[in-house]
């Protein structure tokens, strides 16, 4: 067997469903900057087993893509460590990224090749022969629904194609990780959730897969456990249900009002002494109610707001999700 036929051969055998494919501790950034240091990532802890679809939900800016970046070895870490697919990041990035396949926010297709030849080529700088890699590009053709713009250049594809082809391509040597930085942004819904289709597919076929995304939808519907992050910390992880009843997540009422409010609104009407609310919170022109039985509390929050005089703009109510757990642990609404 050849050394090329050999690496090819390695990089197709996935490692066993259970494993731990991604694990960290203490996992830090810091940049420095004229003004100080900035505390990117403050102390991640990971274990993340093989075949596990899991996703990093956080707002933009909370430490989502600096964390890829240090786990697929393109950014160095400050602190802790971090293996993937067994290996050190930092000890043995070339190790690492033989193992890994990703997809950044950005496209990176070459505009100057085929969507065939953008495959053949990846194949080919993993050292995977020219007819395999050939037959490996039909396959992933066919896989992510390209048959028909097999022979187009990259800068004539759609954002959703485009999308495609980036996710074929980094599977081409078959990873044993694939991590998919905010791999939906920018896409019109239709085309997210027929993304989204491609991505349970391989997921039931056994990938591991580490997502970093901002759509808490999006998080719902694919991973089977999510760490919440902000400002570079895990605030929370778990299952979907998990996150729910160990982050005590309830209904959240919000009411708008036309004008600020007091900040002692809560206390002058007796709202934060209400039987079915466990903490109201004053924001500006809003008010946020967090309850375990919310059954006629929007209903009472409103009344109370007419009594003082208060037009109301709009209002809603959060039955417990990601979003609630998001309002439950920072105490404040999820920004992007």
């Amino acid at each position: 067997m050849t050394t090329t036929t050999a690496q090819a051969a390695e990089l197709a055998e996935p490692p066993g469903k259970g494993e731990a494919a991604i694990k960290t501790e203490g996992l830090r950034k810091t940049y420095k900057s004229s003004r100080g240091n900035v505390e990117a990532v403050r102390g991640i802890d990971l274990d993340i087993p093989a075949g596990e679809f899991f996703g990093l939900l956080g707002p933009n800016g909370a430490g989502k893509s600096t964390t890829i970046g240090m786990l697929t070895t393109l950014v160095a870490p400050t602190g802790g460590r971090a293996w993937v697919a067994g290996h050190d990041v930092v000890a043995g990035p070339v190790a690492v990224k033989r193992r890994i396949g990703v997809v950044t926010q950005n496209n990176t297709l070459d505009m100057q090749l085929t969507v065939a030849e953008n495959l053949q080529f990846r194949s080919r700088f993993f050292g995977l022969p020219a007819r395999v890699a050939a037959r490996r590009a039909d396959q992933l053709i066919d896989a992510f629904g390209l048959r028909d713009r097999r022979n187009a250049m990259a800068d004539q594809l759609s954002g959703g194609q485009a999308r495609r082809l980036l996710i074929a391509r980094a599977l081409v040597h078959q990873p044993d990780v694939l991590f998919l930085d905010e791999p939906t942004a920018g896409l019109d819904p239709q085309t997210r959730v027929n993304l989204w289709d491609i991505l349970k597919v391989l997921h039931d076929q056994g990938q591991t897969i580490l997502l970093t995304t901002h759509y808490m939808e999006e998080a719902e519907a694919l991973c089977d456990r999510i760490a919440v992050v902000d400002h570079g910390r895990v605030l929370a992880e778990g299952t979907l249900e998990e996150l729910k009843d160990n982050a005590g997540a309830v209904t959240v009422v919000t009411v708008r009002f036309e004008g600020a409010l007091p900040a002692d609104f809560a206390e002058r009407t007796g709202l934060s002494a209400h039987p079915s609310v466990d903490r109201a919170e004053i924001e500006g022109d809003q008010v946020r109610v967090f309850s375990t039985d919310p059954e006629g509390v929007l209903g009472e929050v409103i009344s109370l707001g007419t009594a003082q005089g208060l037009n109301v703009r709009d209002a809603a109510q959060l039955k417990p999700s990601l979003e609630t757990v998001f309002l439950t642990l920072t105490g404040r609404e999820y920004r992007e």
